[in-house]
C-alpha cells in the first residue's frame, strides 16, 4: 500500500508538490534517499508544500497525480525481486515520461528503466522497457571514485562519486546527463554519464548527487512546478533560494581530485 513518507507542516504555501518514491523501502544505498530530501528543501524554499510517497511492490503509481518520480539505486538481490513488479507499472510511467514528467533515477534505478541489465552473476534482468539503453556486466571490475561531468545543455559541471559494475550504452535518441572531465562513466567507452531524455535525468553520481549539485536539484523542482501550473510561474531565481553559504554547504564546492589539477 503506497504510504507517505515525508510531508511538509501546514505553511499556507499555494503550490504543492508530489514526489513518487519508486521502491523507496528497497532501493535506497548509498545515502541516495538524501536526494529526496534536497528534492523538498528546494521546493519548499520555492513556496511549495511537498509530499513523498513509497510507491513499492503491488502499488499503483499514478502518473496524473505525481509531479516528479524519484527512482534510487539497489543491489542485485533487490533489483531482482522489484522487477517482477515492473511491469504493472510500465505503462503509466511511459505515459508519465513522454508527457515530460519529470523524473530521477540513481544507478538501479537508471538500469531499470531499460531494456535490460546483467548482473556481476552474468544472469540478464529484464528492466522496464520504457527507455532504449541496456546495461552489461564487467568481469572482476567495477567503476569506483570520484567523478566529475560537464553538460553543454546547461553549461553546468556536475561533481559525484560513481560505485557501479554495470555498463551502459545509451540509445540514439538520448544523451548522456554530460561528459566525463574525469571518471569512468556509463561504459569508459563513449565518453558520457548517466542520460537525459525530455525530462528525465539519470545518472550512476552517489553521495546523494542532489546534495552536492543542488542546481541540479533547482532544476528539477522548477521545471516540475512549471509543468504542473505552466510556465508562466513566477519563482524565485536560484541565487536568491539557495545562498552561497548554503550551495557551499550542499555541494557548490569541489572534489578533492580537483585540487590536484
Amino acid at each position: 500500500m503506497v504510504y507517505t513518507s515525508l510531508k511538509s507542516s501546514e505553511n499556507g504555501a499555494t503550490l504543492t508538490l508530489h514526489i513518487a518514491h519508486l521502491y523507496g523501502d528497497l532501493m535506497n544505498t548509498y545515502g541516495d534517499n538524501g536526494n529526496i530530501l534536497m528534492l523538498k528543501y528546494v521546493a519548499e524554499k520555492l513556496g511549495a508544500q511537498v509530499q513523498v510517497d513509497i510507491v513499492s511492490m503491488n502499488d499503483a503509481f499514478d502518473d496524473n497525480f505525481y509531479d516528479i518520480a524519484f527512482f534510487g539505486g539497489g543491489q542485485d538481490y533487490e533489483q531482482s525481486i522489484l522487477a517482477k513488479d515492473l511491469p504493472s507499472k510500465k505503462e503509466n510511467l511511459s505515459h508519465f515520461i513522454e508527457n515530460d514528467g519529470v523524473v530521477l533515477a540513481i544507478c538501479g534505478g537508471f538500469q531499470l528503466l531499460g531494456q535490460y541489465y546483467t548482473e556481476a552473476s552474468g544472469r540478464k534482468i529484464d528492466g522496464l522497457g520504457i527507455m532504449g539503453h541496456y546495461t552489461l556486466n564487467q568481469v572482476n571490475n567495477r567503476y569506483i571514485g570520484d567523478i566529475k561531468i560537464y553538460n553543454q545543455d546547461f553549461d553546468e559541471t556536475y561533481y559525484g562519486f560513481e560505485n557501479h559494475q554495470g555498463r551502459t550504452f545509451l540509445a540514439e535518441n538520448q544523451e548522456p546527463l554530460g561528459k566525463v572531465v574525469y571518471g569512468n562513466g556509463n561504459n569508459k567507452e563513449d565518453g558520457g554519464e548517466g542520460m537525459h531524455y525530455k525530462n528525465v535525468f539519470a545518472t550512476y553520481f552517489h553521495g546523494p548527487i542532489l546534495s552536492r549539485n543542488p542546481k541540479l536539484a533547482y532544476l528539477l523542482v522548477t521545471t516540475a512546478l512549471r509543468k504542473k501550473y505552466g510556465q508562466d510561474l513566477v519563482l524565485a531565481n536560484y541565487d536568491d533560494i539557495l545562498s552561497k553559504e548554503v550551495a557551499e554547504e550542499y555541494g557548490d564546492v569541489k572534489s578533492k581530485a580537483d585540487f590536484k589539477e
